[in-house]
């Protein structure tokens, strides 16, 4: 019963991670490499804001959101609105995009490393304490439960919002076809910068969430959960928000039985060999959609 919470826990963290990384690659097209960085560099802010002041746990989560968000909205503008605009072919741009988000990605990785010379930071300056909860032999803590709370609330609304709301239609258009939205008069400009907001603040709040569940988070901690995200969105299939939430827990569940069956070591090997499985039996993923293609 206790792996079965660990296996929740850390689902819903994987969840709100690739949920934002999926909204961006499966609507508009930008399958972004810097969200692991924005997802580290969040909490990073919070942490040195906490070191000024103490602040409770809303307060904490609201910066790293705002910030996230930020942080999303100007590498769209500065960096990856300029590549769509140069590139000669949708095929090249993406390509480009995805270069230029791991280049992108050192920038706050570098600034992080240098602040805390490589070492962990953590959230503890914050009021917010972390308890555990006895129920029988479970083990519960508050910050599990708000994660599992948070994660799947979150999941759900953008899944409604997508598939009930007219701008979540129109959004969903432009991942069928972005030039037959545009003539529908779908302003693609304004939805993209809205969705990479939404994908930088979930980055920011799955940050400070993993970091009060964990204790405290590595600069490099953001890169590691990148290839998490990346096995997940592959596993359920890029787009699909069932795929995404199935995808998250499948691996939680990989990586606990790997760590409560072996010493451990092998549960990083996890992520790529899904990846792997995934691409040589089922391409499109469990929950994907077969591609398109017109003549």
């Amino acid at each position: 019963m206790q792996d079965l919470l660990t296996v929740i826990s850390l689902g819903s963290i994987y969840l709100l991670f690739a949920l934002g990384m999926s909204l961006t690659w499966g609507t508009i097209d930008i399958l972004n490499f810097s969200h692991g960085s924005i997802f580290m560099f969040s909490t990073f802010t919070s942490y040195l804001v906490l070191g000024e002041t103490t602040l409770p746990f809303v307060a904490v989560a609201l910066i790293a959101v705002v910030v996230g968000a930020v942080l999303s909205v100007a590498i769209q503008v500065l960096a990856f609105e300029q590549i769509i605009k140069r590139a000669r072919t949708k095929k090249n741009a993406e390509m480009q995009i995805l270069i230029g988000g791991i280049g992108i990605a050192i920038i706050p990785l570098a600034i992080a490393q240098h602040h805390t010379k490589s070492n962990p930071f953590g959230l503890r300056a914050s009021s917010f304490e972390v308890e555990t909860w006895l129920l029988g032999d479970l083990r519960v803590t508050n910050i599990s439960v708000i994660t599992i709370v948070v994660a799947v609330a979150l999941w759900a609304a953008v899944s409604l919002w997508l598939h009930r709301s007219r701008h979540g239609l129109a959004l969903r258009s432009i991942g069928v076809d972005a030039e037959v939205a545009s003539l529908m008069g779908v302003d693609r400009r304004r939805l993209a910068l809205a969705t990479m907001a939404v994908s930088g603040g979930l980055a920011g709040l799955a940050g400070v969430l993993f970091t009060f569940s964990l204790g405290a988070l590595t600069p490099e901690s953001g890169d590691t959960l990148l290839v998490k995200a990346f096995a997940i969105i592959i596993l359920g299939g890029v787009g699909s928000m069932l795929g995404v939430a199935f995808g998250a827990f499948f691996l939680a569940a990989c990586e606990v039985w790997v760590l409560t069956q072996t010493s451990g070591s092998w549960v990083e090997a996890v992520s790529f060999g899904l990846i792997f499985l995934v691409l040589l039996v089922r391409p499109a993923g469990v929950f994907g959609r077969k591609e398109v293609r017109r003549t």
